[in-house]
């Protein structure tokens, strides 16, 4: 087996990412923002498939927030009601400053996030120095926090590749990444890029795939052909097909559990996703 983890899995891994921090409640209603919306959310794609959760939350204004307090009571209150992988966020906004992304940690949620490399963002930019993402990576592994690694361009992979081998295995010991693909400024969200992509993972790590906007099916198609997870969700795309909006994150992870059912790739458990991403239970 590679030291950089578990290889690939027979059933697939389904992320919602149910919020984001781009959409505004008042053009998106549907979209969950305040913790009673998110933890009912959470239980209903549960039930229809979801094994783990990307949170971004929001304030009172109902606008993106860091707000220390707010992610720990998200993370117990998701806890508390549902049996989800949590996973926060540490992108929070482009907006956001370093020191406050850095203390999401400080929430102790079961992965969160790790960006590798600063990338154009539609009009602005997420920007994400090399320092920042070693603090990173060191504070997961202090707190036994697993990563995620988000990829929004192909050359990230080899910033992937330099981490591990100046710092080390993440917390948990297994390389998971999620290509986020279709982001004006990053890379397309199409077939042949995410074959690249997957041609130059690090030995044995897994990967999930997010296609943004109308990328979501050919990155879904393509990822489940390519042995990879998915991850779905309104953070990701707020149409159900052309010109039909999304009811609820509910409906997209039904058919990414469907699709994945009919690739004989069924849904991960939660408590089976704990296991390939090396969380501990």
């Amino acid at each position: 087996m590679s030291p950089y983890g578990r290889g690939m899995s027979n059933g697939t891994l389904i992320t919602v990412a149910p919020t984001g921090a781009e959409h505004a409640k008042a053009d998106v209603p549907q979209l969950p923002v305040t913790l009673e919306e998110l933890v009912s959310t959470a239980q209903s794609c549960e039930q229809v498939g979801a094994a783990m959760i990307h949170v971004h939350i929001r304030g009172e204004d109902t606008r993106p927030s860091l707000d220390l307090g707010r992610l720990k009571a998200t993370v117990e209150a998701l806890r508390s009601g549902t049996n989800l992988v949590v996973q926060l966020s540490t992108g929070g906004s482009v907006h956001d400053p370093e020191e406050d992304r850095l203390r999401v940690l400080e929430a102790m949620p079961d992965s969160a996030s790790c960006t590798m490399g600063t990338v154009n963002f539609g009009d602005d930019v997420f920007l994400n120095r090399w320092q920042f993402i070693v603090s990173l990576h060191k504070g997961m592994q202090e707190r036994g926090i697993v990563p995620e690694y988000e990829i929004f361009d192909i050359g990230q992979l080899a910033s992937l590749k330099r981490l591990l081998d100046q710092h080390g295995l993440p917390a948990g010991g297994h390389v998971h990444v999620d290509f986020v693909m279709g982001v004006p400024g990053g890379m397309p969200g199409d077939a042949a890029t995410l074959v690249a992509a997957v041609a130059a993972l690090p030995d044995g790590a897994t990967f999930s795939a997010t296609g943004i906007g109308r990328t979501t099916l050919p990155v879904m198609f393509t990822a489940l052909g390519a042995g990879g997870h998915l991850r779905v969700g309104m953070e990701d795309t707020t149409s159900y097909s052309r010109g039909v909006p999304v009811r609820d994150n509910a409906q997209l992870v039904a058919r990414a559990a469907g699709l994945s059912k009919i690739a004989q790739r069924p849904a991960l458990s939660p408590d089976e996703a704990r296991k390939l991403l090396g969380v501990h239970i």
